[in-house]
């Protein structure tokens, strides 16, 4: 809050002072707007810069094509970069609330008689821990620190073989892959460490890639994108799928309502995980 009141009041007494921002000055500005919220809105960015919508749309542009941001409908995110795969334990130990409530939501997606793929990672060991016994439904993970979790899960649990990813507790390579080959799923959950418009849903290793690309080739029904709020905006290293081949997201409260708005346009459908209030 301190570093927005400083940025605000330098553009304000650069105003008192009659001399209007030059590009490269708003660009700056536009940079410490974004760097504070994440998001930002052509609207508020006019209002702040006290200049008109095309001139910010240039602007945008301009810090586009310079890797900075990223434009969305009526505004831009932050373009965040990711480009090594955290520790398991250091990612268990971020948002684990909302994690629970996007697990619990997603689980309640897949029905009777289901085959599902589900990736590796914190959200997706929520999903699987949350999927109701149910002997008719089958799910096939690479998910190693869910699979050890589960115990008698009540539901058909294949743990895929392949070479073991100690980073992210999960087994991938060409193993994995062959199993994969094999099997054609209703539904994939998926967990991503970054989403973003321009470049979809991405991971930061290309093993780690490769299965979730096979999970998704092989599902014929709804592909479903299990992730909280922070991972929008992210861009790692290699493409899973872009926005386009998305069916759903399910996140948290969280989430922004303008990038709820963006994926609307792009035929995803957003459901938000609400905490139970009344308990």
């Amino acid at each position: 809050m301190f570093e927005q009141k400083v940025a605000f009041s330098v553009i304000g007494f650069e105003r008192l002072m009659g001399k209007p921002l030059i590009p490269a000055q708003r660009r700056e500005r536009i940079q410490e707007f974004l760097t504070i919220h994440q998001i930002a809105r052509i609207g508020d960015l006019c209002a702040l810069l006290e200049t008109s919508e095309a001139t910010i749309r240039r602007d945008l542009e301009r810090l586009e094509a310079d890797g900075v941001l990223e434009r969305t409908h009526g505004g831009a995110i932050l373009n965040q970069r990711l480009t090594s795969e955290p520790e398991y334990l250091h990612r268990v130990q971020k948002y684990p609330d909302e994690k629970k409530l996007i697990g619990a939501l997603a689980a309640s997606l897949v029905e009777d008689g289901d085959i599902v793929f589900i990736d590796s990672g914190t959200t997706t060991t929520q999903v699987l821990l949350n999927i109701r016994a149910n002997p008719t439904v089958t799910v096939f993970t690479n998910n190693v620190n869910a699979s050890l979790e589960l115990g008698d899960a009540g539901f058909s649990h294949h743990l895929l073989g392949g070479e073991y990813q100690p980073r992210s507790k999960s087994t991938a390579g060409r193993f994995a892959l062959e199993n994969l080959r094999q099997v054609y799923a209703d539904k994939a959950i998926i967990g991503v460490d970054g989403i973003s418009l321009k470049h979809g849903c991405t991971v930061p290793t290309n093993v780690e890639a490769e299965v979730i690309r096979m999970m998704i080739e092989r599902t014929k029904g709804k592909v479903i994108v299990a992730a909280d709020h922070s991972k929008w905006g992210v861009v790692s290293n290699f493409q899973i799928a872009s926005i386009d081949e998305v069916d759903i997201l399910v996140t948290d409260e969280k989430f922004s309502a303008s990038a709820i708005e963006d994926l609307s346009l792009h035929s995803v459908k957003v459901l938000v995980a609400k905490a139970d209030v009344s308990k």
